[in-house]
């Protein structure tokens, strides 16, 4: 069921990274459900692969989704949850990074570098099929901002279908237009905030779009289209994840997208 002191948001905190465990994750005292599964020993990608199948659940349950992650890869059990009640979905990736690199072109190796490439079905390899993510049309994608980008990562992006607009609030409202009346999957990595708004980001990427520009593209992007899930990838560095800055920001961002989280004293 959804809360409604949440805005009919169903709050879902999952607070890793990856397949690492994040103790200080800042919890909301309101959060509908916590993943928080006991994963065995092995591969990166399986346990990330057994994480993601919680996640998906957890989606599939809530009526209207807001998940709050420590990076971008849960993002595919987010859709995934998603995509068993709704044959398509449009994403809208708001994110300093493309993720769009695959493991033929990354230079690092980073998992969370491939999360929307992995979207759209470019890696396979990466997606477990007992999740039964679908790839996404590239015409069903808008990503905006993405001003920190790799050369081949680049390159895969221009000749790829994404429709790519700054993060702007009447930019995106426009894009939009292209994805027609398709739900909606909104997804927002932090980093994609001026760095010098907010510090302790894991991957910082310099100057860039306000907290408030990005507060009025959410709010955008939701009076817009039918948003069925939203996530906020929380990626400050661990020993930063739970500041008071920290808090405010994901609150101001939670209330931008109409929900409102509590945290405990």
């Amino acid at each position: 069921m959804a809360d409604d002191r949440n805005g009919n948001w169903d709050v879902i905190a999952v607070p890793w990274h990856l397949d690492e465990h994040i103790p200080e994750f800042p919890i909301p005292a309101n959060a509908t459900e916590t993943i928080c599964p006991s994963l065995p020993e092995g591969a990166v990608p399986a346990r990330m692969a057994l994480l993601h199948q919680e996640v998906a659940d957890a989606v599939a349950r809530a009526a209207r989704p807001l998940v709050l992650s420590g990076d971008c890869p849960s993002a595919w059990g987010v859709v995934a949850g998603l995509q068993r009640r709704d044959r398509d979905v449009a994403v809208v990736w708001l994110d300093a990074h493309g993720d769009f690199n695959t493991p033929t072109i990354t230079t690092s190796g980073y998992l969370g570098g491939m999360a929307l490439a992995t979207l759209t079905g470019r890696t396979p390899e990466l997606s477990s099929d007992g999740l039964g993510l679908r790839p996404v049309a590239d015409t069903n994608i808008v990503l905006a901002d993405a001003r920190d980008l790799d050369p081949a990562e680049r390159d895969a992006l221009t000749a790829s279908q994404v429709r790519r607009t700054p993060a702007d609030p009447a930019a995106l409202t426009r894009a939009l237009d292209y994805v027609g009346h398709l739900p909606v999957y909104l997804h927002l990595d932090i980093d994609v905030i001026d760095s010098a708004e907010l510090p302790g980001l894991r991957f910082p990427s310099g100057p860039g779009p306000s907290l408030t520009q990005i507060e009025e593209c959410l709010a955008a992007v939701c009076a817009t289209a039918d948003v069925r899930a939203a996530y906020i990838a929380c990626a400050w560095l661990p020993d930063r994840v739970s500041d008071q800055t920290t808090r405010e920001a994901i609150s101001r961002l939670t209330r931008a997208l109409g929900a409102d989280v509590a945290w405990h004293q």
